[in-house]
């Protein structure tokens, strides 16, 4: 199967620079990886992979340069190593899921089932309202999806931020939402505008995953592809939906392969104003590298 995905904020580079070494430096990743920050630092969680769309595994920390607002930022953090990771599976049950909950439910135990035991996971199911529950235990997700009919309207927007309010607080570094849904929303007291800023405003990764018929009324690709655009994530539409399962795996995979690198911003621009990032990987006999990371950021209080 060939996944379609919506790959946003992406950079196409060539081979240039000098030879690298395959091992990181002495002492990269010598501290723990619940690691506090100054909120003037600015974390990527980057995914590079090659011309066949491999993950490139073995970069190091001179094979990245980071810009913003075209300046250039020197790193001052750079791990890549499987960290525990907070996990939000944000769920649409509103009317137009009855049918197709059973393989929801399939696709949320396939990326459970692949998760670490310190991860931190945490099911927001929303239709009319919005309910939230944390568990690391596989029955009780099942559950709490389960528990919650299919029907009524869809809340969306609500069902987004709640997850990323929730998940910000978390102590744990690194931070992903994977919203199921069809991206349509009729009932929500937010606006988009409001979820994309958070977003913006974050450094969560929102992995989005578009469930509709072809000719469902209310689908709506273009949300889903701009909340997965802003966080540098990816936003998948499956032609069928038994496909959901193989999309989380790949997720899964995605999230245990980053690269996540830091840099305390020299711009002085006042806080509150988007920040572009422009991000560049070059590899020494690597070929082509394709990165993925975030197009940028509202400053403010955004390393948290």
């Amino acid at each position: 199967m060939v996944l379609r995905a919506s790959l946003v904020s992406l950079t196409f580079l060539g081979v240039l620079g000098t030879p690298q070494t395959q091992t990181a430096p002495p002492g990269e990743m010598s501290t723990p990886y619940r690691f506090s920050t100054s909120v003037d630092l600015v974390t990527l969680n980057i995914t590079v992979r090659d011309r066949k769309g491999w993950f490139a595994p073995d970069l190091v920390q001179a094979n990245f340069a980071i810009f913003e607002d075209g300046r250039p930022q020197a790193i001052q953090l750079f791990r890549h190593e499987d960290i525990p990771v907070a996990v939000g599976l944000v769920v649409d049950h509103s009317g137009s899921m009855a049918s197709k909950l059973s393989e929801v439910i399939a696709a949320a135990k396939t990326f459970v089932a692949s998760s670490r035991p310190d991860d931190g996971m945490f099911v927001v199911n929303f239709n009319d309202d919005v309910t939230l529950e944390k568990s690391n235990q596989l029955d009780q997700l099942s559950r709490s999806l389960l528990s919650r009919p299919t029907l009524g309207k869809t809340a969306l927007y609500d069902g987004v931020l709640k997850a990323l309010n929730h998940i910000r607080t978390d102590a744990l570094q690194k931070k992903v939402l994977i919203v199921i849904s069809d991206g349509g929303d009729n009932a929500s007291s937010h606006k988009l505008a409001d979820v994309l800023a958070a977003v913006e405003e974050s450094n969560v990764l929102v992995y989005t995953i578009g469930v509709f018929a072809e000719d469902d009324p209310d689908q709506n690709k273009d949300v889903l592809r701009r909340l997965a655009h802003v966080s540098g994530a990816e936003a998948f539409f499956p032609n069928q939906l038994s496909e959901v399962v193989s999309i989380c795996e790949h997720i899964a995979r995605d999230i245990r392969n980053q690269y996540v690198v830091g840099y305390v911003s020299t711009n002085i621009a006042k806080s509150g104003v988007y920040r572009s990032i422009r991000l560049s990987v070059r590899g020494e006999g690597k070929g082509r590298l394709v990165a993925r990371t975030r197009s940028g950021y509202i400053s403010g209080e955004t390393a948290k």
